[in-house]
């Protein structure tokens, strides 16, 4: 049966949009499949989604637009096998796809699919494995601003989504993409302190971890600058004025924009 969204790739980050797309509603499980070549991959992907079609190669016919719904693939293979997907799919008649591929520009998926597809590039991060995900999105040259919204509905499924042209999509690598490793890192390092100062590793992680969410809630609920909430916090010559001014002297700020400094330029290495 015809599908209006085709996922090609049903590693962790094709599972989760899988299963973000039928958990909004956006599709039926009718109305999706997946194409995953790793058989015991495909095992559980059934097991986790019996209704919804998982294949083993992509098939002529396999998508079909309705009325005014948009149809297409969605790229989320590796990067090495990104061209040799879009070949297959460009052979059976694929003629617009989003690609979650980092690293491959939109020019060479368009190539690779021949003819003038529509291509749309996207940037998630791993939170839109639990459905709390940013992703920047960008059009290739082919690519119409209806292309654009379908690729937005498509990556909405799993948290935020951003328009931006190609040429930052490395940026958002390096910020949003690589981002929360550098909160991981952060979450480590305060869990260490508190063991060391003498509370459980439980219990740290809990007051860490809870700190981490109502201040990301603060943040996105008054829409007020951070620098602004953290005046808040820090009393004149009080505990936390204390505990900023030694990060401060670590030099803590600049070290985060180098990371993602480094981050970005890394990404776009990749993409040559």
């Amino acid at each position: 049966m015809p599908k209006v969204v085709v996922i090609v790739g049903g590693g962790k980050m094709g599972g989760a949009l899988l299963g973000g797309l039928l958990a909004s509603g956006w599709v039926t499980t009718a109305e999706v499949a997946v194409v995953e070549p790793v058989e015991a991959r495909r095992t559980e992907l059934h097991a986790e989604f019996p209704e919804v079609e998982i294949l083993n190669a992509p098939g002529a016919g396999m998508l079909v637009e309705g009325g005014d719904r948009l149809a297409g693939a969605v790229l989320a293979v590796k990067p090495n096998d990104a061209e040799g997907a879009c070949r297959v799919l460009g052979a059976v008649g694929v003629t617009r796809i989003l690609s979650i591929v980092a690293g491959i520009p939109s020019q060479r998926l368009e190539t690779a699919l021949g003819g003038a597809p529509s291509v749309v590039r996207a940037m998630p991060n791993t939170p839109a494995l639990v459905g709390a995900g940013v992703t920047a999105i960008s059009g290739g040259s082919h690519a119409t601003s209806a292309d654009l919204a379908w690729a937005e509905e498509v990556m909405s499924a799993v948290g935020t989504v951003v328009r931006l042209p190609e040429r930052l999509l490395d940026a958002v690598t390096g910020l949003s993409g690589s981002g929360p490793a550098y909160f991981f890192l952060v979450v480590e390092s305060l869990m260490e302190a508190g063991v060391q100062m003498g509370l459980t590793r439980e219990i740290s992680r809990t007051l860490v971890v809870e700190t981490m969410l109502g201040s990301a809630k603060l943040l996105a609920e008054t829409g007020q600058d951070p620098e602004a909430l953290r005046a808040v916090v820090t009393s004149p010559a009080g505990t936390t004025a204390a505990g900023v001014r030694s990060l401060e002297s670590r030099a803590v700020r600049s070290a985060f924009m180098e990371a993602v400094a480094a981050a970005t330029e890394r990404s776009r290495s990749l993409s040559r």
